[in-house]
């Protein structure tokens, strides 16, 4: 069921809301995002080091990427001036919140993984 909304400024915020939830799901939900920030972790990576753990990524889509992260707020980035630079990738605190989310989403996958593949191999059949 759909709610219809009027034009108070709570609604004005709830259509805002909405607005960014689907941004950012569309944003984060691709194929090499996620991997990113699970590979991250806790930690703090130079790009050589994230990109060595995720595996199959291009220069070209982890840079694209980390972009995205860091402009939706999830990775911070930090130069350092030295020769050559010194570029640092970590989650920031909403970044740390959306691993622990992808986190219990692998669990469920590990948990259904069986009934998942046979569902899979029925719908073929």
């Amino acid at each position: 069921m759909t709610k219809q909304l009027s034009g108070s400024p709570e609604d004005a915020d709830l259509r805002r809301a909405d607005s960014l939830a689907r941004e950012i799901f569309s944003d984060v939900a691709n194929k090499w995002a996620l991997l990113i920030i699970e590979a991250v972790g806790e930690q703090t990576l130079r790009f050589t080091e994230l990109r060595n753990r995720v595996e199959g990524i291009s220069h070209k889509m982890l840079t694209q990427n980390l972009r995205m992260l860091e402009r939706n707020g999830l990775i911070v980035r930090t130069v350092y001036p030295t020769v050559p630079p010194k570029v640092e990738y970590s989650l920031t605190e909403p970044g740390r919140a959306l691993r622990s989310a992808v986190d219990v989403m692998c669990e469920w996958t590990q948990r259904h993984l069986t009934h998942i593949e046979e569902a899979r191999h029925r719908f073929v059949a």
